[in-house]
């Protein structure tokens, strides 16, 4: 049984040396539920991108759900499940324990999906990733990345586009159905905007720098919905409250116009953030870090978690 202490850089025995000031890392000491430090916040963002992290933004406070993620990922690495963020489980965070896979080609490994695991996931992972869609760690866990990364090697390769990999995908990726291709986001080809939406636009950019707030839906603090909602609203155009919501809401385009909401998937499976397509590339969103800001479809945080654009 695992005590729960909270060791800090200068306990003897550590097994990382002290970082200098500006110089912390997630490795740098043990994690444990109650702490607040900028190593937590580096955690929740690794637990995200792997599908362990069920909140909409890293806190820097290790408190029940990040310790339910933690135990999560033990879990499904064969580690020791007691919620402590030690060495074995910085190790297996970085993938450490997983071989890189080295062929061009990637074998049929059966079906691989959401919650998949083991070298067969690090081969696809790699596979993905030479063809320019899949920008991470190979680490062999299926998560949202790497669903999001499947989705959109399977739209532009003309198959059925599920975000699991199977006999299809894998054909696909070895090159027999489909020849060469390249990321997803897009960034020409833009029609102009509707009188409606230009407005929508022109609201939407009055909010520049006004600062995200979980559950916000005024111009004192937006989530990303909230925003979205308001910009709307603003010109008689009424939208769901969520961004799930707005997905279902909403009519699929093959590539956005001005105007048209572009979806992402990013601390849950399915759509679960979302922003104002601008043209060139760029779209007008609440970010958590930023609150409301212009960012760029081809960002390397975004673009693997792109799920598509939708028409109001």
């Amino acid at each position: 049984m695992f005590k729960k202490i909270v060791v800090t850089t200068t306990l003897a025995g550590a097994l990382f040396m002290a970082p200098t000031a500006g110089e912390a890392a997630l490795g740098d000491q043990t994690l444990t539920n109650g702490m607040n430090h900028s190593d937590v916040t580096e955690l929740q963002n690794v637990l995200s991108e792997k599908g362990y992290f069920d909140y909409h933004t890293a806190t820097g406070y290790f408190g029940d759900i990040t310790e339910a993620g933690v135990k999560e990922f033990q879990s499904a690495a064969g580690l020791t499940v007691d919620g402590i963020v030690g060495p074995q489980t910085v190790a297996a965070l970085g993938g450490s324990s997983v071989q890189t896979a080295t062929s061009s080609n990637v074998s049929n490994s059966g079906t691989l999906r959401q919650g998949s695991r083991g070298q067969a996931v690090s081969s696809l992972q790699s596979a993905l990733s030479e063809k320019g869609y899949y920008n991470y760690s190979v680490d062999g866990v299926y998560g949202p990345v790497t669903a999001s990364a499947v989705r959109s090697f399977q739209s532009d390769a003309g198959i059925a586009v599920d975000g699991i990999a199977g006999q299809q995908t894998f054909a696909a990726l070895n090159g027999s159905t489909t020849a060469s291709v390249t990321q997803s986001a897009p960034t020409t080809s833009v029609k102009a905007a509707s009188t409606s939406m230009s407005s929508v636009i022109e609201t939407a950019k009055r909010y520049m720098g006004v600062p995200y707030v979980w559950g916000g839906t005024s111009p004192s603090g937006f989530d990303c919905s909230g925003f979205l909602q308001y910009a709307f609203k603003q010109n008689g155009i009424s939208l769901p409250r969520t961004v799930a919501s707005m997905w279902d809401a909403t009519s699929r385009v093959s590539s956005p116009s001005v105007g048209d909401l572009v979806f992402f998937e990013t601390y849950k499976a399915g759509p679960s953030h979302a922003g104002i397509y601008l043209g060139d590339g760029k779209f007008i969103h609440a970010s958590s870090s930023h609150g409301v800001t212009i960012s760029d479809l081809s960002n390397p945080y975004w673009a693997p978690r792109y799920l598509g654009a939708k028409r109001v």
